[in-house]
């Protein structure tokens, strides 16, 4: 799909909405602090950028392995890109466009897009469809390609990317939210206790269980649970997935190595309903606490 095509469709697509519509302008900003601010990508030259922030982090960080063109162009590129909206973190006290001020961004896929377009990404490695089809009064949000600049990981920072996940779960209706949660490196039983620790102590409900892809199901019981220390499990446990937790999230069964991003991934099920009170009464039940 072109660019002016894209954001043509994304227009008309707001426009169309007859309620939870995030208009693009100046009123499309879903919270502020300081000079930061939080909104979806307006245009295609802001996902491009937040592309861009994706490379630096993806592959000159932790050294994944793109596709040709995506190494060629220096922007991590996938097919859902062009149906997902883009969540944006964006320093404004930096000079230059709105693209240039883009320092941390996350991927928003709604269930009746995905179910459009041939699915979630998430599908590649593990069992999606069964919790969907489990639920199919529920409405579904995967959650991706989460990353922040260096310099920018911060508790500001991360209270905005969550500030806008959750006004944009509100204003359309989401019931769970999913997504992949990762650790560094391809060799899993380096991770052992911290796996082993969400296996016993953060799987998920039987309502709410996803496996991994039987071709791709890498065991996370490693170690007992007489064995294992939550306190250490905890310190071992990557920034983003310990976020999840804190919030109320579960685990699903099976880890997944994916060689092309370097990561072990878990899957990370967040149902609404399971939303810890003190965050909900953190961020406001309308999302209203960083709201510009």
């Amino acid at each position: 799909m072109s660019g002016d095509l894209l954001d043509r469709e994304r227009v008309r697509a707001a426009q169309l909405s007859p309620k939870g519509t995030i208009v693009f302008g100046a009123s499309d900003v879903l919270g502020r602090i300081g000079s930061l601010q939080v909104r979806l990508a307006r245009n295609t030259r802001e996902i491009e950028a937040a592309q861009a922030v994706r490379y630096r982090v993806f592959v000159e960080e932790m050294r994944a392995t793109l596709p040709p063109m995506a190494m060629r162009l220096r922007r991590d590129i996938d097919r859902w890109d062009a149906i997902c909206d883009h969540l944006l973190v964006l320093d404004t006290a930096i000079e230059g466009d709105a693209e240039d001020q883009i320092v941390g961004t996350y991927r928003l896929l709604r269930q009746d897009v995905a179910t459009l377009h041939g699915g979630f990404y998430s599908a590649c490695e593990f069992e999606v469809e069964t919790l969907t089809g489990r639920h199919p009064g529920k409405r579904f949000m995967e959650l991706g390609r989460s990353c922040v600049l260096p310099t920018y990981r911060a508790k500001r920072t991360v209270e905005l990317l969550w500030q806008g996940n959750w006004a944009y779960a509100l204003r359309h209706n989401v019931d769970a939210m999913f997504g992949c949660g990762s650790f560094p490196g391809t060799a899993p039983e380096m991770h052992a206790l911290a796996l082993s620790f969400l296996h016993h102590v953060a799987r998920a409900d039987p309502d709410w269980q996803v496996a991994a892809r039987p071709d791709q199901l890498r065991d996370m019981d490693m170690m007992p649970v007489e064995a294992i220390s939550p306190r250490r499990a905890l310190l071992a446990l990557p920034p983003l997935i310990k976020g999840y937790l804190r919030l109320g999230a579960m685990v699903g069964t099976g880890a997944v190595v994916d060689q092309a991003f370097n990561t072990t991934d878990v899957l990370i099920l967040l149902p609404v309903e399971r939303i810890a009170n003190r965050y909900v009464n953190y961020y406001g039940a309308d999302a209203g606490r960083f709201a510009s």
